[in-house]
């Protein structure tokens, strides 16, 4: 499967001509149109984005209002390998995590990043191994030390949590 990262969102329209707010995630909003076609959360649909200035944007094929309110909400996806390579070996993006041995402090293999998640207060490296799953906040604390080129990421585990059940619920 291919890897891909979040470039931005389509907004509310704009206009009565197709026009929509753009919320580019890059770091110049303008180059969100540098990538070509950019895809949904599927992959499924593609859309050839053009920003515009006042953080406005036109999608091909989209000329009136009630089309591009169909789309708010719409997540932009690039393909990672359209996405230039760092030459800082501290900057990275998410989906780079994804597929490395996570290891403890002391070199103990914990298992593989299968994914990260967002969840709005931050992100999550999930880390698979067989049956277990690890969830770990993606902070400096919690994983202090990530070398992609090598493969692995460093994780400080924090102890487990666990909840019991109220009187009246059943314990899972």
């Amino acid at each position: 499967m291919t890897k891909r990262v979040l470039l931005g969102e389509i907004g509310r329209p704009h206009g009565v001509r197709g026009l929509v707010r753009l919320h580019a995630f890059t770091d110049d909003p303008m180059a969100i149109g540098r990538y070509g076609a950019l895809t949904d959360a599927t992959g499924t649909r593609s859309f050839a984005v053009q920003p515009l200035p006042g953080g406005l944007g036109r999608i091909e094929g989209i000329a009136d209002r009630d089309a591009a309110a169909r789309l708010t909400g719409t997540k932009l996806y690039v393909a990672r390998e359209k996405l230039p390579p760092s030459t800082d070996p501290d900057e990275f993006f998410l989906c780079d995590l994804e597929g490395l041995s996570a290891f403890d402090a002391d070199g103990k293999a914990l298992g593989t990043v299968r994914s990260v998640e967002e969840y709005g207060a931050g992100a999550f490296l999930v880390i698979q191994d067989g049956a277990r799953e690890l969830l770990v906040p993606f902070t400096k604390a919690a994983v202090p030390a990530v070398d992609v080129a090598g493969g692995r990421v460093t994780v400080v585990p924090l102890p487990e949590v666990v909840v019991e059940p109220r009187p009246g619920e059943e314990a899972a």
